[in-house]
């Protein structure tokens, strides 16, 4: 009955069941032929994923809101190719995502943490291309990780990248850079887009489940009240994360069986939406902030985070992915709410992805922001990801034709975006020095 709550008035759902699929097969002398082998792969493999999704859907009663794809990262698969090779693969990728049904497609991406092939070099140039001609392919790559330090190298050619994607998809408020993610430390079992790729070390096919929760979790805490001390809220949040894991689980599981792929793992993440009662921001201020981003809100999401993943953690043995609190501004009507009321600023959520999940997520920038200085942004969140051995990322939009003040409206999951405003001061120096930034002695721990 629990759960039954959750569903009908609560906002539980599950947020994505995502297939990974390995396209090493794939590689072939040319683009055509390795296009027609990818599309007969994942055809085959993720045609009924929809439709199982739905059955699991209808069976159980439980939302399954999306059904996704993740790839092995495209940079490896077509390592050789011109730009134009890789273009016509990200189509193909697009082409065969839409006939399948699923709403995205991760693994347009590259690893290049120590370093850059020629290839990884032709791949990264042809990723603004790539998104402005597709709709449901998503793209990342990854810079730096504690092991290996931060390749600033990559890092000054992405600030080139982002702005180039937006100007590319200026039509449509450069949305193009909603599907491309920066990372340190990227996992590869994420089954959250836009960062979703099959890891080089994942079998032939699996089955990711992303679980969504945030308003369950809300509707605890306005049920218990301010007067709950800090241990005792805590454990209600773990409580209430265990049960959102199990259904996570269980989907899982489900949908591992009926399409005969191995089950991979649960992501615990608190993924918020649009909708008002469905967003991190608002759980913070049930904690006994004013508004989002005033003093104790790094606090409160430590809180939560930690919480959310000890209570999720009992419900699976296989948790993976990111695993946290998701603080997308755009997607969270709170967070919007917060930035418009002078609340919370790319200071504070910068200072936030210290304790959560992911980064600087889905934020629009003026569409004037340099290059240098979205790189330099870009360069903070790995340091944040390296020196703390976790996972961080940024995903900003610098919305062409745009100012402080202003607003996108991007629609569906991805929600509104109001401008927020980014240091005058530049980081040009600092970004064109190249190299890599070693590994932090925390590295050393072999």
């Amino acid at each position: 009955m629990e759960t039954i709550r959750m569903i009908e008035d609560e906002k539980l759902d599950i947020r994505t069941i995502t297939m990974g699929i390995s396209l090493f097969d794939c590689r072939d002398k040319t683009a055509d032929l390795i296009c027609e082998k990818i599309y007969k792969k994942i055809y085959r493999l993720a045609s009924q994923l929809v439709p199982v999704s739905s059955h699991i859907e209808e069976y159980y009663g439980i939302p399954v809101v999306n059904s996704r794809i993740s790839v092995t990262p495209i940079s490896l698969i077509g390592a050789g190719l011109d730009e134009e090779g890789f273009v016509k693969i990200a189509k193909t990728l697009d082409r065969v995502a839409k006939d399948v049904g699923v709403n995205f497609i991760g693994g347009y991406s590259a690893l290049v943490h120590k370093g850059m092939t020629e290839g990884d070099r032709v791949f990264i140039s042809s990723i603004p291309e790539a998104l402005a001609n597709t709709e449901r392919v998503c793209s990342s790559v990854n810079v730096g990780t504690t092991k290996a330090g931060i390749n600033m190298d990559a890092v000054a050619d992405l600030g080139h990248i982002i702005k180039k994607t937006a100007v590319k998809t200026s039509s449509h408020e450069g949305i193009g850079c909603a599907k491309f993610v920066v990372f340190c430390n990227v996992p590869e079992d994420n089954p959250f887009m836009a960062g979703a790729f099959h890891g080089v070390g994942e079998p032939e096919a699996v089955i990711n489940v992303g679980v969504s929760g945030p308003g369950v979790i809300l509707s605890v805490l306005r049920r218990e009240g301010p007067s709950l001390p800090f241990g005792v809220m805590t454990d209600r949040i773990k409580r209430t994360a265990f049960k959102i894991t199990r259904a996570g689980e269980l989907v899982g599981r489900e949908a591992s069986k009926k399409l005969d792929v191995p089950f991979g793992i649960v992501n615990l993440s608190l993924a918020p939406t649009p909708a008002i009662g469905d967003s991190v921001a608002e759980i913070l201020e049930a904690i006994g902030l004013e508004k989002c981003g005033a003093p104790g809100t790094t606090a409160a999401l430590a809180l939560l985070n930690d919480a959310v993943k000890k209570g999720g953690s009992m419900a699976s043995s296989h948790v993976g992915g990111l695993s946290g609190a998701f603080i997308p501004v755009s997607e969270d009507a709170s967070m919007i709410s917060a930035v418009e009321a002078g609340a919370l600023s790319i200071e504070k959520l910068e200072a936030m992805t210290c304790v959560c999940s992911v980064g600087l997520d889905m934020i629009a920038l003026p569409g004037d922001t340099s290059p240098s200085t979205i790189s330099a942004m870009i360069a903070d969140e790995a340091a944040i990801g390296m020196i703390n051995r976790k996972t961080t990322a940024v995903r900003v939009i610098p919305v062409p034709g745009k100012k402080v003040g202003d607003s996108v409206e991007f629609g569906g999951l991805l929600g509104r975006a109001p401008i927020m405003k980014v240091s005058e001061f530049n980081s040009d120096v600092f970004v064109a020095r190249g190299g890599r930034i070693p590994a932090p002695i925390t590295a050393l721990n072999n």
